[in-house]
Parts: C-alpha cells; structure tokens; sequence
C-alpha cells in the first residue's frame, strides 16, 4: 500500500480466540466499554466465555435481540433486531414474526462463540426471547419483572419478590430469582408450550393482580402516573417483548450483571454486589443457582382459573404496549391525564338566557 508522503497506514487491532472449535476476531479489543472500572471490549467477551454454561441457560436455543453500545456505555445503544448480514457461517438464527406483521431473521445462540460474538459487537445484555427457536409462537417461559418506581427502597423489591414466589408455588409454578442488574428483580418460570403470548400475557396479568392483593408495596398501574410502588410488569410477557438474561452484562457504571440467585439469598441480596468482575469467581466457585430450572416446567391453568375468576368479578383486560393492537377487551389506552374530561354543564344563570 502506498499514500501520501508522511502518511501511515492504520491497522486495525484485532484478537482472534478459538472458541468451541471455531474462530472469533475480537476487533478494537481495548475499547473502552465501561470508563468508571474500564472495562474493555476484549474483558466483555472473556467476561461471557467464563460464565458461559450459565448464560446460555437462559437464552440458549432463543431468538434473540442485540443491544449494542458500539462505543460504550456513555454514548448511544440501539437494539437490534436483525442479525447483521456480515455474520460467520455458522451464526444459528430464526425468523420471527411482530405484532405489525413484519418478520426478522434473529440470532439464536448456541453455544459460547455465539455469546463471544455477539460481545465483539458490543452487546452488553442479552435480550431472548421467551421461546425456542424450534417454534417461536409458544413461549416455555413466563416472565416475572419487578421494577421498582422511583424512591422506593431496595428492600421493599425484596419483600415483593417473596411475595412472588408464595403466589407462584400457590398455583404450582416454581420460579428462579435473579437480580436485573439494576433497581428490580426478575423470577423466570419454566411453563409448558401449549399456550400462545396472549393466553400467557393473561395469566401473567392474573398472577400480577393477585400479588398486588397480596401486598401494598406492589402494583399493576400501567400508567406511570398511577404506579406507586414495586411495578408487577404483566406487559413482558407479551409477543415481542424481551428482558435482560441470566448473566447479562447491564449498562450501568459499574458494570452490574444480572445474576442467578437462590430463594434463600432474597432477603440479603444486595445487587451491586455482583459486577463483570466478581461474577465469573462466583460462577467458578458455587455454579449456576439457576440450573436445573429446564426440569422445573409447570402448568398455566391454575393462573389462567385465576383469570377466570377475576373476569367474573369484573376485571377485564389492562393496558398492552403502544405498539400492539388495540386488544378488544382493553380499556381505553390513555393515561388519565390525557383523557377528555366531560364539558361542563351550563350554569342556571346562562341557560335562563
């Protein structure tokens, strides 16, 4: 190659790692990701081959969306539903269908090269969805997603997470905590694939109602402007809707991950406690808390007999995302503020005129 007198050429900087038999090109490895602990590119990668068994409990075999911070976590993300073009040959994908219709080839990881793959494109969470690529309109998976509203202490997350597994074993379900890796916690719970989304967005809209009775530190206000509390997000469980797997890498300062935990470390948890660095020693030492959740696959009819008895009762359909449908159940898809409020009625003095 030649250019300009004085000019020399760029090269760009590359690792390459053999994973699972096969080649991963790490390119800018010493990118910073993460400016607070600095954590590089090359780290995120290493970070998902060391705690790779675990991860892949959680999205393996599952569509899935990449969330991309190609320059670290103090510029712009983006997610991305369609896997790049430009892909090694032996990139596992499926198509998926959205609630408009439309259609997206997506990565389905397999295996740790997939995981360190997706890492070189700097994505820092992984996004799965609810189903196996093998039939992608029955999720095997209902979603719990507990999000606290602003000021509400850590330790009120806590108590509503125990709340929910109670409601859970109830209705014969078992569920696997996790942090989120920022202010909530998640239970995911292994069902049958006998229901499509909206049968299971119904039962997990029955299980949120019947948390919410069973505490006041929960709530299902779909609204923000109503919510108080710890927010029950019956909403994850509807088609196209993704959260955060075990063992994701968060955005956040100190690069926090979403962590497997057991029943028994609710009560203490504390999720900075489990960062990029201090999760894969973890991991190495006591396993995954999580595994073992593949052999736990519980029934939907004792939630979907709850969503029964609470139609009788008089509680319809609640609000869905602004990008589905207007379900023909649902209430009216407004915040309360913005609804029109009856004109008032003339006063005595005009009418007399």
């Amino acid at each position: 190659m030649c250019g300009p007198p004085g000019y020399t050429w760029a090269v760009a900087e590359a690792e390459i790692l053999e994973v699972d038999g096969r080649e991963v090109r790490v390119t800018n490895p010493d990118k910073v990701l993460f400016p607070g602990p600095g954590v590089t590119k090359l780290e995120l990668v290493r970070y998902y081959l060391a705690v790779a068994d675990g991860a892949l409990i959680g999205c393996g075999e599952r569509p899935t969306v990449l969330h991309r911070w190609p320059n670290g976590i103090e510029d712009e993300d983006f997610y991305q539903k369609r896997v790049p073009k430009a892909r090694p040959d032996w990139i596992e994908t499926a198509v998926i269908k959205f609630p408009s219709g439309r259609t997206a080839e997506e990565i389905v990881p397999v295996d740790a090269a997939h995981l360190a793959w997706m890492a070189n494109l700097a994505c820092l969470d992984i996004n799965p969805w609810p189903v196996r690529h093998d039939d992608v309109d029955h999720p095997d998976e209902l979603r719990v997603d507990l999000d606290p509203t602003p000021g509400i202490p850590w330790e009120h997350v806590r108590e509503v997470t125990l709340v929910a597994r109670d409601v859970l074993e109830e209705h014969g379900l078992v569920g696997w905590p996790k942090t989120s890796g920022k202010r909530g916690m998640h239970v995911n719970v292994r069902i049958e694939r006998r229901w499509g989304f909206t049968t299971v967005r119904r039962a997990a809209l029955a299980f949120a109602r019947e948390v919410e009775r069973r505490t006041d530190l929960a709530t299902t206000a779909w609204w923000k402007e109503e919510r108080t509390g710890v927010f029950v997000d019956y909403n994850q469980n509807a088609r196209d809707r993704t959260v955060a797997s075990a063992y994701s890498v968060r955005p956040v300062p100190d690069a926090r991950v979403s962590t497997p935990i057991t029943w028994d470390d609710v009560p203490g948890v504390e999720p900075e406690a489990f960062t990029i660095r201090t999760v894969p020693e973890r991991f190495a030492r006591i396993g995954d808390p999580g595994d073992g959740i593949d052999e736990a696959v519980g029934s939907l009819d004792s939630l979907l007999d709850l969503a029964d008895r609470d139609e009788q009762e008089g509680l319809g359909d609640a609000p869905w995302p602004p990008n589905f449908p207007k379900g023909e159940r649902e209430p009216t898809r407004a915040p309360p503020s913005k609804l029109k409020k009856p004109a008032a009625k003339p006063s005595a003095k005009r009418r007399k005129r």
